[in-house]
């Protein structure tokens, strides 16, 4: 079988996205099947691989420094040239939605891989509009784009409860719910001896409005000034990048930018005693898994997807807002070290890559058949 995996917003420091469609690619091709990625970049490219091909096509610079593939028929070219036994994975719900109709029309079965809630993603972008009453023009739009976009593939892939919610009562004939996994082997507890002293936190993950990190710096801010003694790492870059540092002026605040070394973001996030995840949209929470496969438990936001991903012990959803993190720091660390420290990681352990890979070859399998 060959499985063609399409993204948008690919990217070196693309984080999650990045993340999934990269370790999928790579247990296809570990469990015997043929792997090709088509992404945008700055030029044509094609590239050979351990975990398959590679091909890059032009696209057009959108924010956050990532770039989108703007015309379907230079992509529709390269798949023709691919030959047969083809599935598509599409992970993107913009631009690449064109290739469905292709494929549709030689029998190529077509998975959407949902990463995120449009409307919620809207949301947490322009929250203030979204109050002032945009939400209520723009639900229903979303709604409508959601409708045409289910009927475009033969299955739709979901990560949580909370991502499965935006499709509810629309007509999906093949809605699966997979959950993602975790590197359990990169990111795993490195324990080291360390003088007592602050509280370490950590936040890691792109630094942009819908992640929510203005909140973070404001619990540390809380922390301190109710006599907390903490320390935050903030590993990630985004457009919030400045704005966070002027935010964070006189607290104890380190940035230390994009980490794209696995093996040194594992090795951070198992020095701290707490992690944040406060997306306030997130459907599900890669970083939360990567935190708590550390040993490191999380304080997310009660609303989305991570909640699901909590157990005792492993961490706490509290309200997304600078007062609600820092009352869930207060309890992760009254917690016993040790026993906070096995709730996470036996947590982590549940969510295994190998049960999302084979969970996504079935389900290829089956839309091919």
């Amino acid at each position: 079988m060959k499985i063609v995996q399409l993204a948008n917003f690919y990217s070196p420091t693309s984080g999650g996205l990045r993340t999934v469609v990269d370790t999928l690619g790579r247990g296809y091709v570990a469990s015997g099947h043929e792997r090709v990625l088509v992404v945008p970049g700055r030029h044509r490219a094609r590239l050979r691989t351990e975990a398959g091909l590679v091909i890059m096509l032009p696209g057009v610079p959108v924010s956050g420094g990532y770039r989108v593939l703007p015309r379907s028929a230079v992509v529709r070219k390269e798949l023709a040239a691919l030959g047969d036994d083809l599935v598509l994975e599409v992970s993107d719900k913009t631009t690449l939605l064109a290739v469905c109709d292709w494929a549709r029309d030689r029998g190529v079965p077509t998975v959407l891989l949902s990463h995120e809630r449009l409307d919620r993603w809207i949301e947490a972008r322009v929250p203030r509009l979204w109050r002032a009453g945009a939400g209520r023009v723009l639900a229903p739009l979303v709604r409508g784009w959601n409708k045409g976009l289910v009927n475009r593939f033969d299955a739709v892939v979901v990560t949580s409860r909370y991502a499965e919610r935006e499709f509810a009562g629309l007509p999906v004939p093949g809605l699966r719910r997979i959950p993602l996994g975790v590197d359990l082997d990169t990111f795993r507890p490195l324990r080291t001896r360390r003088e007592r002293g602050a509280a370490r936190l950590v936040y890691a993950g792109r630094l942009s409005p819908e992640k929510n990190p203005r909140a973070v710096v404001g619990a540390v801010r809380e922390l301190v000034a109710g006599g907390v003694a903490v320390r935050l790492d903030v590993y990630g870059d985004g457009p919030e990048h400045t704005a966070l540092r002027k935010l964070a002026r006189g607290l104890p605040v380190d940035f230390h930018g994009h980490v794209s070394d696995r093996v040194a973001l594992a090795r951070a996030l198992s020095a701290a005693d707490v992690a944040f995840a406060p997306s306030v949209a997130e459907t599900f929470g890669l970083s939360i898994l990567e935190a708590m496969a550390c040993g490191t438990p999380v304080v997310t936001s009660a609303t989305g997807g991570a909640p699901e991903l909590l157990a005792p012990g492993a961490g706490v959803a509290v309200p997304a807002t600078p007062a609600g993190l820092a009352d869930g720091v207060r309890e992760v660390l009254s917690w016993p070290v040790e026993w906070r420290q096995a709730a996470a990681r036996a947590r982590a352990e549940q969510f295994p890559w190998a049960s999302t890979i084979s969970a996504m070859l079935e389900l290829h399998r089956a839309a091919r058949d």
